[in-house]
């Protein structure tokens, strides 16, 4: 766990406007900046970034935040990642919280980043065999061009060459002071007794390393390159603390942005398939190399689109596999497509033979959702046999029932109905026994929902909507005034007194016992209750910098506004008094607004339950008098707001 002081020192070094110009081109606006939003398309700048309060906030998408939290949303890291990734660029040491840690969770953590730091050596080493030896230019090299793999291409995939030697990296490895425990966990050597002999695992093989989803070395994959031996043509790194092959695509690191700008994903094969299509301009593309498609490699993709396009070779075990991915894929409520290549060709091999236009356009052309593609492969090996269709069928409305979207289900079995020529009533009769079934098994829970129409009370909708007002103006005040001073007073003959925004909020809540209603607002006020009770001042400084991204979000947009008041009105003699200039005036009003609003709903529930009739007598002369003091508070308090009722 990376420990707070390191925390600190990343918020305080990393500059907002410096890590986001990485990504937006920003320009000076006021004495703020502004760029396009990074995650809508839009004509008119809508982000703007606050070097002041070291903030940003997009208007268009509405997100906001911190230099972290930007770098989660633009580069979809977890919260360690992001902080990570700005250590690196600062040049800050990461210190781990040893305090919270056992001392097995403390050999744990030293095994792992020992093993990331050998993967980092590996992947080194094994790009210099490739560049800087005759062997590496005569054997790598030679395979990647007459592969048509460009030079740049081979750089930003970190390719690399292990040489014949049979233990050349492990001496390598031992020679930076390694040991054997490690270069064993790693799978970079493999040793076959209780000597420290071992062998390279990757000998005489290029290299293709395998990067994180924030682009850390997790493992490698070698292909031989000699065909008259028995080895395996690829070859991967085993299981390890860092890599587990089931949770990892190929490529994702460099694909991600290009993934969440077309909105969709495409899923190969093989490391070739990857980069022939990343050189060719298909650079939304993974690999699930080494493994069948599973959930956690979904997910990942789930982090950056709802869309997946799989690419299968036209034989019948590809075939036969994207079935299993499709309803896979269809369980995680993602939307899938289809592509089969043409008869002998891969991916790899389509991409060679074709410019970046025409597998453009072949992708569009040939890309068929899951009904059309099971349909037509399957519809095939029926021969007319109705027998045969209809398990087609079953299993295409097996397919549906996986789809928990009822609207998108819904779409589905019409198409379905249309292709084959079913009725929808058949179809979804199917669907409602399968979905049935699936449920009782545990399969799936997708059984069809009966939505419930309520009528909305306007006058109740009119309250809520108010109350959410008039505490999102309280916590405006305490993020971006709370440690502002004013002097405030609430009746003339009273003597005015210093005091800061937050204090006398809380202070006068803290006499009538009172907390927001709305959990999220009131979940920052108890954070602020709780800053008071340890001498902070807690305003949005301090909540911009929260590890929750809904509280950093709301921060920033309470100190950041889109829109301010322009110079040039004071130049024309036009001023329009701000929250700020107002302040002890505007503390005062929403203190005392929000308890009037406070009293009218006890006021509401007492009255309801006097008309109830199912109260004793004593209980209903105990509300009267209630009602009254409560009446009287109320008048009190619209005589200090001086409104007339």
């Amino acid at each position: 766990m990376i420990s707070k002081e390191t925390i600190d020192k990343i918020f305080s070094t990393a500059r907002v406007e410096e890590v986001i110009s990485d990504f937006i081109n920003l320009k000076k606006s006021g004495s703020n900046y502004k760029g396009l939003s990074p995650f809508v398309d839009e004509k008119t700048p809508s982000f703007m970034v606050s070097p002041s309060k070291q903030i940003w906030k997009d208007f268009s998408s509405g997100k906001g935040g911190n230099v972290v939290t930007f770098i989660m949303e633009q580069e979809h890291y977890t919260y360690p990642e992001a902080l990570r990734y700005l250590a690196k660029k600062y040049n800050i040491e990461i210190e781990e919280d040893s305090k919270e840690q056992t001392e097995t969770q403390k050999e744990i953590q030293l095994n792992k980043e020992s093993l990331y730091q050998l993967s980092e050596v590996a992947n080194e080493y094994f790009q210099n065999q490739l560049w800087k030896t005759e062997e590496g230019n005569n054997i790598g090299i030679s395979y990647f061009r007459e592969r048509s793999i460009r030079d740049d291409i081979i750089k930003q995939f970190q390719l690399g060459y292990s040489p014949k030697e049979w233990e050349a990296f492990t001496q390598f490895a031992f020679n930076k002071g390694y040991k054997k425990e490690i270069l064993e966990q790693s799978g970079l050597t493999i040793f076959k007794d209780v000597t420290d002999k071992g062998f390279d695992r990757f000998r005489e093989r290029v290299i293709f390393p395998i990067h994180s989803f924030s682009g850390r070395v997790l493992g490698f994959g070698g292909r031989i390159l000699q065909n008259n031996v028995k080895a395996s043509k690829y070859l991967n790194s085993p299981e390890s603390e860092i890599y587990h092959k089931s949770q990892v695509l190929y490529g994702l690191f460099h694909a991600k942005s290009f993934i969440i700008k077309e909105d969709n994903c495409f899923l190969v094969e093989g490391y070739m398939d990857v980069i022939s299509l990343y050189q060719n301009g298909i650079k939304n593309v993974v690999a699930s190399s080494g493994t069948s498609l599973t959930v956690e490699q979904i997910r990942l993709i789930k982090r950056l689109t709802n869309n997946i396009t799989i690419l299968y070779d036209g034989d019948q075990a590809g075939i036969k596999a994207s079935f299993r991915s499709i309803d896979m894929i269809l369980e995680q409520e993602m939307n899938v497509k289809v592509l089969l290549f043409p008869d002998g060709e891969d991916p790899d091999s389509f991409a060679r033979k074709h410019t970046a236009d025409e597998i453009e356009l072949f992708f569009k052309e040939n890309s068929k959702d899951f009904i059309r593609f099971k349909t037509d492969i399957l519809l095939g090996e029926t021969n007319g046999d109705p027998i045969k269709k209809a398990g087609l069928i079953r299993d295409i409305v097996g397919s549906i029932a996986l789809i928990k979207n009822l609207i998108q289900r819904e779409i589905y079995v019409k198409e379905c109905s249309r292709i084959l020529d079913i009725s929808e009533q058949v179809l979804f009769s199917e669907l409602a026994q399968l979905t049935q079934q699936n449920t009782q098994t545990g399969v799936s829970s997708n059984k069809r929902q009966q939505v419930v129409l309520q009528p909305v009370d306007k006058s109740q909708q009119e309250e809520i909507d108010f109350t959410y007002k008039i505490e999102e103006d309280i916590l405006e005040l305490l993020l971006s005034y709370g440690d502002h001073q004013i002097v405030i007073s609430y009746l003339e003959e009273e003597e005015p007194y210093t005091t800061t925004v937050i204090e006398e909020i809380v202070q006068r809540f803290k006499e009538d016992d009172l907390q927001l209603t709305i959990d999220f607002y009131n979940k920052i006020y108890l954070e602020i209750i709780e800053g008071i009770e340890n001498n902070q001042l807690r305003t949005g400084e301090y909540f911009v910098k929260s590890k929750e991204d809904d509280i950093t979000q709301f921060a920033a947009g309470k100190l950041l506004k889109k829109y301010s008041i322009s110079n040039n009105w004071e130049l024309k003699e036009i001023y329009v008094p701000t929250l700020e200039q107002n302040l002890s005036k505007n503390t005062k009003d929403v203190i005392l607004k929000y308890k009037a609003i406070r009293i009218s709903e006890i006021n509401k529930k007492l009255a309801k339950e006097l008309s109830s009739g199912e109260i004793s007598e004593e209980r209903r002369l105990e509300i009267f008098n209630q009602i009254m003091t409560l009446d009287k508070l109320l008048k009190q308090i619209h005589r200090l707001e001086n409104r007339v009722i």
